[in-house]
């Protein structure tokens, strides 16, 4: 029986592995240290910010955030109500259904949705992304060496090799981080594609892949400081918990195991 379990266990293997060299294998994907990494690990407003800036002026022009409301940028990348209101008043339009025509985005609504390419939207990327589900599979990777979603998107971003080639019509690009090798989307990022506030921060393809990944991340867990605290708070409720149980216990039955002592 064991032996019949162990052959087929082999054989689903062996099926896996030559399913997945077919295809061209995984990508390679970079173990980037982002500070919200960790149980402690905090986003970086500062990059938070910077990411925001690279997705309006490069990513919005193909993807949407359709999930992510305009208003969380308030609470989540330290802008003021004012800046806010200006930045979705500045950046993008929405269709008013009552006024059957568009104007521009106010705080309350959502960043637009963008089907004009058929890209996908990026609410969500870095979750969808994730170490579970992502370039290696499993959640291992994640859990162990915290290589999750933005690492993925990172690396997809720095991958490109500068190689194409045509297929059906279509150009694809080289990529080392993307499924395969080959991805249809052209390199998004050439290195100085924005204008950084902070004049320290060197605007480069790695810096502007980082950050806009950063970003990514907080649009899909925009509350992830506060799960952590939350989790926190609570394993530190539970250690409290457990000793006190556990002295309450030895009081309570000290009586009884003296006796039978005697």
């Amino acid at each position: 029986m064991f032996r019949k379990l162990a052959i087929a266990a082999v054989a689903a293997l062996g099926l896996t592995s030559g399913s997945a060299f077919a295809a061209g294998g995984e990508g390679h994907v970079e173990d980037y240290a982002f500070s919200f990494e960790g149980p402690f690990g905090t986003y970086d407003q500062n990059q938070l910010q910077r990411g925001l800036q690279v997705f309006t002026e490069v990513c919005a022009g193909c993807h949407g955030l359709k999930f992510v409301p305009i208003r969380d940028l308030e609470e989540g990348l330290g802008y003021t109500e004012d800046q806010v209101r200006a930045f979705a008043a500045e950046n993008f339009e929405v269709y008013d259904e009552e006024l059957e025509d568009f104007r521009p985005a106010v705080p309350t609504d959502h960043f637009p949705e963008n089907n004009g390419v058929g890209a996908p939207d990026l609410s969500l990327m870095a979750k969808a992304r994730a170490g579970f589900h992502g370039p290696y599979g499993s959640g291992l990777n994640q859990l162990f060496k915290g290589m999750g979603g933005p690492e993925y998107i990172a690396s997809l971003l720095t991958g490109y090799t500068g190689e194409d080639k045509v297929e059906a019509g279509v150009t694809l690009y080289e990529n080392t981080a993307f499924p395969g090798g080959w991805i249809s989307m052209a390199p998004p990022l050439y290195g100085d594609d924005v204008e950084y506030a902070n004049e320290e921060v060197e605007a480069t393809i790695e810096q502007e892949a980082q950050d806009v990944a950063a970003f990514l991340m907080w649009t899909a867990e925009p509350k992830m400081m506060a799960r952590k605290q939350a989790g926190f708070v609570g394993v530190l409720f539970l250690t409290v918990l457990s000793v006190l149980l556990y002295l309450v216990n030895k009081k309570i039955w000290a009586p009884i195991k003296g006796r039978k002592k005697d």
